[in-house]
């Protein structure tokens, strides 16, 4: 076991991600409750909370064990930035024990655990927000050419923290409490939305200029919808946490910007939807096979369905209904889809064996024509 985990990086928190957005997002979904459903996504959210708990096991192993390599995980900028999932992948398993996980473990252990994965997974991500973007800076040694949206994954985890915050305010007592961890919330909004807009640019424009990225890393174009659905599902999680929290006009405000700022954004997911989707079809028939980055097709369009939903529930418009139940659906082959491949991956031990080295390339040879000429 000591050594099967060496290679365990932190981009497997999104498998945790991907497996409580299918539960969250499920409960969320607008409309008539499908019979069965919520039941469901309660035993899919207990299956998130099993891996949560295994993989943090296992981890805690690579770290104990195997010091070397996460420093060197840490030191990779293909690696560091995935240390942005563990905070999501802890506050997706919070959020979700307090939607769905309360119907079998009870509301005083939903909230209770809720609380602890919540503290645990805002202060890791706002650790990571800060962490990796200076190990970026100062000991990383990267180009324009190397953006990816995998860059931002610690960006988008105060984003997670602002989104299933509110669940927590009307627990809390009226008045300083609840708008403080509120208006907390609107912060961390804040704060994870400007650090999107700064990196945003340069994913895109690596993407125009520097041309199709490398298959592998293809699925990872969905990252992007990632802060775009789950700052929708804020700010109508703000505007829903408001009226107990907030006086009247901020209150009023709060869901007036649930609309003005959803409606926009989440109209740019869908183009950016279109322009990933259509990048993934021309890698698979390029030869692009299984990937961890699958897991990208994931939670990212999980917090879309939960954008929508937020949109139906403060417009009133069936289009969002739809447009959420069409966006669950995605989800839902999405996570099977991923989650036989890591299975069989797991089973057959290809996942977590060491990565390929490089082949070398052939040294360069010279030739010298009659000329004089080098070649």
């Amino acid at each position: 076991m000591v050594t099967t985990v060496r290679h365990l990086g932190p981009n497997w928190y999104a498998a945790v991600m991907g497996t409580a957005a299918v539960a969250t997002a499920g409960a969320a979904l607008p409309g008539p409750r499908v019979p069965g459903l919520r039941t469901v996504c309660a035993a899919v959210w207990a299956l998130s909370l099993l891996l949560l708990l295994a993989l943090l096991a296992a981890r805690a192993l690579h770290w104990t064990h195997h010091r070397d390599q996460a420093r060197a995980h840490l030191l990779d900028p293909a690696v560091a930035p995935f240390y942005g999932c563990l905070s999501m992948a802890l506050l997706a398993v919070g959020g979700g024990a307090l939607t769905v996980g309360r119907d079998w473990i009870g509301d005083d252990a939903a909230l209770a655990l809720d609380v602890v994965l919540f503290t645990a997974g805002t202060a890791t991500g706002l650790a990571a927000a800060v962490a990796v973007p200076y190990l970026m800076a100062v000991r990383h040694r990267t180009m324009a050419a190397q953006a990816t949206p995998v860059w931002l994954l610690p960006l988008v985890a105060p984003m997670v923290a602002a989104a299933v915050g509110p669940l927590l305010v009307p627990h809390l007592p009226p008045g300083q409490a609840r708008a403080t961890l509120l208006l907390g919330c609107v912060a961390m909004f804040g704060l994870s939305l400007l650090a999107t807009l700064l990196m945003l640019p340069l994913v895109f424009a690596r993407l125009i200029t520097g041309g199709p990225l490398p298959l592998a890393l293809t699925p990872s174009l969905f990252l992007v919808l990632g802060p775009l659905g789950q700052s929708t599902t804020a700010v109508g999680a703000f505007a829903d946490a408001a009226p107990g929290a907030l006086p009247t006009p901020y209150g009023e405000a709060l869901g007036v910007l649930a609309v003005l700022y959803g409606v926009p954004v989440m109209g740019f997911a869908l183009l950016w939807l279109g322009l990933a989707g259509a990048h993934v079809v021309r890698a698979r028939r390029h030869g692009m096979g299984f990937a961890m980055t699958w897991w990208a097709f994931t939670f990212p369009v999980g917090t879309c369905v939960t954008g929508a939903a937020a949109l139906a529930r403060h417009t009133g418009l069936f289009v969002y209904d739809g447009l959420a139940v069409g966006l669950y659906g995605l989800l839902v082959a999405a996570w099977a889809v991923a989650a036989v491949h890591t299975a069989r991956g797991l089973f057959s031990g290809a996942l977590l064996a060491a990565p390929r080295p490089a082949p070398v390339a052939p040294r360069p040879v010279t030739v010298r024509t009659t000329s004089g000429a080098v070649r």
